[in-house]
């Protein structure tokens, strides 16, 4: 079954990209402020591995709040309690990931949740369920797969045979397109290449 993989350029997708080697990988630009640096990240990822890579511009700035986005955040009891916050967003990238990769090909769909998603309800089993048999039901018949849905970040990256050099296309920041070095996403890379580093012996001199 021909595969696409929704590529953010962070650590976890371009694990996934180096260890799945999908026909397709699609980055979304949904208006985030680190936009341009993930689909860079993204695409020398993609040229270094041979992937087809394609890039879907949508605007949904307005929806988004937090460091994430140039919206401010609102006060709502609902709202979990991140330094982000952007409704539905793995459900809308996801869907428009999806359209894009029916349209060229494919009939499933990769994400890069991990194991420590699920503290999010867009990253559980249940949501990964309802989401893959929504799309499915509808025109092109896709399904929604997340093979490292088991695996923390470090034990990701592990598995996938990934090497350094290639990793450090990735772009994490959540901020812009420059690592502050304090936002979460920032914070997350760090944090995954030490213990990395401190759990695979040789990891630097690796060659892959």
């Amino acid at each position: 079954m021909r595969t696409a993989l929704l590529l953010s350029g962070g650590i976890d997708s371009a694990a996934l990209a180096y260890w799945k080697r999908p026909f397709l990988s699609i980055t979304i630009d949904y208006g985030q402020r680190a936009a341009l640096a993930e689909i860079r990240s993204a695409r020398e990822i993609c040229r270094i591995l041979g992937i087809q890579h394609e890039v879907v511009r949508v605007d949904c700035g307005a929806i988004g709040a937090g460091c994430m986005s140039d919206g401010e955040r609102p006060e709502k009891s609902f709202a979990p309690p991140t330094a982000e916050w952007w409704p539905f967003r793995n459900q809308l990238i996801i869907t428009i990931a999806g359209a894009r990769a029916i349209m060229l090909g494919a009939r499933r769909l990769m994400i890069g949740t991990i194991r420590t998603d699920t503290r999010h309800c867009d990253g559980t089993p249940m949501f990964l369920a309802r989401i893959s048999d929504l799309l499915k039901m509808q025109e092109g018949g896709l399904t929604v797969v997340a093979p490292a849905a088991h695996l923390t970040s470090p034990g990701l990256v592990i598995r996938s045979g990934i090497g350094p050099d290639i990793l450090a296309w990735a772009h994490s920041c959540h901020t812009g397109n420059f690592a502050c070095g304090t936002c979460p996403g920032c914070l997350k890379h760090r944090q995954v290449w030490a213990q990395v580093a401190s759990r695979k012996s040789g990891w630097f001199t690796d060659r892959h």
